[in-house]
């Protein structure tokens, strides 16, 4: 599910201006880097609060030193590593609720999510994309590496602003934006003179966590 990014830069123009190419995603693509799998979940806590319960593994995280560490830290830090540094021997997928972590050696470990927080990695795109719905923070790439976008996160009922400002994407393609449970909300993400917009959902269990449908024209 990986898409290589343009080694001409995703806004090289042609004589016709730069090629786009329209991508229609389903909303609830069950696809991921390497499939989720079944962990009951265990209690949510808040960022700060109680020590974070892990269901599963701890050598796991114990190996990846992440022993001390809460789904919110582990997240943000594999996301922002260099592509070339990101471990190849764990998958580290993000649904709704929790971080869930598996390795080469089919050991397993699940770290709810803060009970009031909510994690969308995004991945504006020009002209290639690929489908997905679970964030995968060790495989899935998208086609603007190191860019700065401003992103804009409006509430759709309410006008409150949740997210405004310059944003620079990490080496995979994606930006992270951690927004508060229960919302739905309008991104718009602008790079240059294109731009894109996407109506977002932190509401259902089943709300994506990977956003890769928003092109920018």
């Amino acid at each position: 599910m990986t898409t290589p990014s343009s080694p001409h830069g995703p806004l090289a123009p042609s004589r016709d201006g730069p090629r786009r190419r329209t991508v229609r995603l389903p909303r609830r693509s069950l696809l991921l880097g390497a499939g989720l799998f079944p962990l009951v979940v265990a209690s949510c806590g808040t960022r700060g609060s109680e020590p974070t319960s892990v269901t599963g593994d701890e050598d796991l995280l114990q190996e990846h030193g992440f022993e001390d560490a809460d789904a919110h830290e582990i997240i943000d830090q594999l996301e922002a590593l260099p592509v070339a540094e990101r471990p190849q021997n764990l998958i580290a997928s993000v649904t709704a609720t929790s971080l869930q972590l598996q390795d080469d050696a089919e050991r397993k470990a699940e770290l709810p999510l803060p009970e009031d927080q909510f994690y969308l990695s995004v991945a504006p795109f020009v002209e290639t994309t690929h489908e997905c719905a679970f964030h995968s923070l060790t495989t899935c790439r998208g086609e603007l590496r190191s860019r700065e976008i401003t992103v804009s996160v409006v509430d759709s009922s309410s006008g409150e602003i949740f997210e405004e400002g310059a944003r620079a994407t990490h080496d995979n393609g994606f930006l992270g934006l951690w927004l508060p449970r229960g919302i739905t909300a309008e991104l718009t993400c602008t790079l240059e003179d294109y731009t894109g917009t996407a109506p977002i959902s932190t509401q259902a269990e089943d709300d994506l966590t990977c956003l890769t449908s928003l092109q920018l024209t």
